[in-house]
């Protein structure tokens, strides 16, 4: 349904909407095309010489090695087929993104901020013990994770609201004003929801999403502050993080805060991706360097699993992305991750030494990448269709960092 509306969306852009505008944003352009051509490139038919040289390629030859039958890079093509299906969404994406115009685009953060608050609501009535479940989804049956099927990947979104408020309340044309309690608030709940997600990786990603929002819009503090005593700014800080924290202790001592809990106890799941890693490890040194294709860990890993870890359930993916795309991709994805975090680590570094109005967007876009980043250590986040949104969103603003008429005027 996702995708169908994806494409529903670009047809519909293609013929009434404005033309995409790709100035100041190609590197976020070059990235997205490398990548669907490499996932792509992995469907196309090799003849026999070349498929039974690639690595890891003998266990799967038939009755007849000589059988002159072109398979394509992929091992199971099905699924790689299924992930170039996936990339339709960041590719509407950045072409609505960057068909948008200077007024759309001011809108654009409370958008998201308005998205994460109905996902979080959501979340909170899952909570509360009403049944939202969707059986067509990999989702646990009573757990709190919002509009996502994974617990991980709801608690990293609440964190990017945790990021974008501050920022929506402090950085925008109308200063604070009646902003700064309500984003008071919703930060509080965005930080109460992921405790009650029992994301452990979401804590994380939360208290780092928290320092970072308020890293964005330090300057935009300091300056409303300006003719208040030097002893105000500290303790407006303190008074921040003590009401937050009063919330978390209250949850923490009322039995709701499910991710400090889980934090001190034997994580079935993470014992199996602990377990699990060796396997993993010789599967990316058994298919190097031109790995396994796209989609298909679930299947490839079956292979390869050793009796001592098979369960009633499946090992649907590494849990460490970085690693997965490796194994997927080989050599050649493992070089365009390297770009991208090369291009990453360069554009964030001239984001953040601007102190300018026209930063904060491109502070906005390096603190959500990052938060990514460091989720995607430890589960899956980019491979869902909200996060891939989300990924070029951060993208196209981290591109804009040099780009005079892009302004924090959020409406």
């Amino acid at each position: 349904m996702t995708r169908g509306t994806a494409w529903f969306l670009l047809m519909l852009a293609i013929l009434f909407g404005a033309r995409p505008v790709t100035a100041g944003i190609g590197t976020a352009f070059w990235l997205l095309l490398a990548t669907v051509l490499l996932v792509l490139l992995q469907l196309v038919p090799l003849p026999p010489d070349i498929w039974t040289a690639l690595p890891g390629r003998e266990a799967l030859l038939g009755a007849r090695p000589d059988e002159a039958t072109w398979r394509p890079w992929s091992i199971v093509p099905w699924a790689t087929i299924n992930a170039a299906s996936s990339l339709i969404v960041p590719v509407v994406a950045f072409y609505l993104v960057s068909a948008l115009r200077d007024e759309e685009k001011a809108w654009l953060p409370t958008i998201l901020l308005g998205v994460i608050f109905l996902s979080m609501l959501v979340g909170l009535l899952q909570f509360s013990g009403f049944a939202i479940n969707n059986p067509f989804l990999n989702d646990s049956v009573g757990g709190v994770s919002g509009t996502f099927a994974n617990r991980n990947h709801f608690a990293l979104f609440l964190a990017m609201g945790c990021l974008i408020t501050p920022v929506w309340a402090l950085a925008g044309k109308q200063g604070a004003g009646w902003r700064a309690p309500v984003a008071l608030v919703l930060m509080t709940l965005f930080a109460l929801t992921i405790l009650a997600t029992g994301s452990r990786a979401g804590i994380l990603t939360g208290l780092l999403a928290l320092a970072l929002g308020l890293a964005v819009c330090w300057h935009d503090v300091r300056r409303a502050l300006r003719g208040a005593p030097r002893w105000v700014f500290p303790a407006l800080i303190a008074a921040i993080i003590g009401f937050i924290a009063l919330f978390v202790l209250v949850s923490m001592a009322a039995d709701r805060a499910e991710s400090v809990r889980r934090a001190f106890e034997i994580d079935p799941g993470q014992d199996m991706r602990t377990r699990g890693l060796p396997t993993v490890l010789s599967m990316i040194a058994a298919y190097f360097p031109a790995g396994a294709g796209f989609g298909g860990f679930d299947t490839v890993f079956r292979l390869h699993e050793p009796f001592q870890l098979l369960k009633p359930t499946y090992f649907n993916h590494v849990h460490n992305d970085l690693m997965e795309v490796v194994l997927d991709g080989g050599l050649p994805a493992l070089l365009l991750l390297l770009i991208a975090i090369g291009w990453y680590g360069i554009a964030s570094i001239r984001a953040w030494r601007g102190n300018g109005r026209h930063s904060v967007l491109p502070k906005l876009g390096s603190a959500i990448l990052l938060l990514v980043f460091v989720a995607s250590a430890f589960d899956y986040p980019a491979r869902t269709p909200m996060m891939m949104a989300m990924i070029v969103i951060a993208a196209s603003w981290l591109c804009q960092n040099r780009t005079a008429s892009v302004r924090a005027d959020f409406t």
